[in-house]
């Protein structure tokens, strides 16, 4: 296997309880890693892994897992797990995993699941829009689907969304986290292969050539997957579709730098809303 093989990579620092006296890492940590990397090409498939398989009604349990070793990883390594599905079976998912230090080979393996039930733990088919979706994502298509509209048609994917991120979540009142803006404001939502929404923001309309951008939210377990950039970056098109001279938004500051990287700057003193810290953040736009 080489880095080619692979469109998906987990990225790991070894640490100190993860090696022996050579400073080498023990053979079973391995595995642990190889778990680790699984958990996080869930999320790159923008599939919470609870909450799909509650929705599908199976369960996914190790069958088999095997490990080849090459060369052995040593402390403060940084190493990057390559994951993919292999193949997907009647009821089997078989995923190939590699270790790279750079462009080195170190160790792969290979994880068979079996998807069953969850209170019998028997085996049943692999549900057709699991097996589209990782298919999919193996093939380079996207794993999410944006949508842009008014209230009333995104109202039912956005409103459960930002009440799980910003009421139950962040504690914010239920009276401030409702308003007329809605009714009059473009929404964006992203919603995975199987249809749950994942992400969503609002464009508030133009004041003077001032776009207001806010109530960006993202499923908790799926944040850093680009999802809530991917909601981001469509919301400033359309305000600069529309003929806005600048971008303005309200950021969390444990956000700010995730703004930051989309090029937005900071402007002004730290201010608390809903009690929590924010920040203005501008973008210029180009015309």
């Amino acid at each position: 296997m080489n880095r080619q093989d692979f469109r998906f990579f987990h990225r790991l620092r070894v640490r100190w309880a993860e090696v022996d006296m050579q400073k080498i890492v023990f053979n079973g940590h391995y595995l642990m890693y190889f778990d680790t990397a699984v958990g996080d090409y869930w999320r790159a498939l923008a599939l919470p892994y609870e909450a799909t398989m509650a929705q599908l009604g199976g369960d996914l349990y190790v069958k088999k897992a095997g490990v080849e070793y090459h060369a052995s990883a040593r402390y403060d390594d940084q190493l990057d797990i390559g994951m993919k599905c292999a193949r997907i079976g009647n009821s089997s998912l078989v995923f190939h995993a590699a270790i790279f230090r750079g462009d080195a080979l170190l160790v792969t393996g290979e994880l068979v699941y079996v998807y069953a039930n969850p209170t019998t733990q028997t085996s049943q088919p692999v549900p057709d829009s699991l097996r589209q979706t990782m298919s999919g994502f193996e093939a380079g298509e996207p794993v999410t689907q944006l949508r842009t509209g008014d209230w009333a048609a995104l109202q039912a994917d956005a409103a459960p969304l930002r009440t799980a991120v910003f009421v139950d979540e962040q504690g914010v009142p239920v009276a401030m986290e409702w308003d007329a803006d809605d009714a009059t404001a473009l929404h964006a939502v992203s919603r995975n292969r199987l249809g749950v929404p994942v992400a969503t923001g609002r464009l508030l309309a133009s004041d003077q050539g001032v776009a207001r951008i806010g109530r960006m939210a993202v499923t908790r377990l799926l944040r850093g997957g680009g999802f809530g950039r991917e909601v981001l970056q469509a919301l400033v098109a359309a305000a600069q579709a529309r003929g806005d001279r600048e971008v303005r938004l309200h950021a969390q500051r444990s956000a700010e730098g995730f703004y930051r990287r989309q090029g937005f700057v900071p402007h002004g003193d730290t201010f608390e809303e809903a009690g929590i810290p924010h920040v203005e953040m501008v973008l210029p736009l180009v015309r």
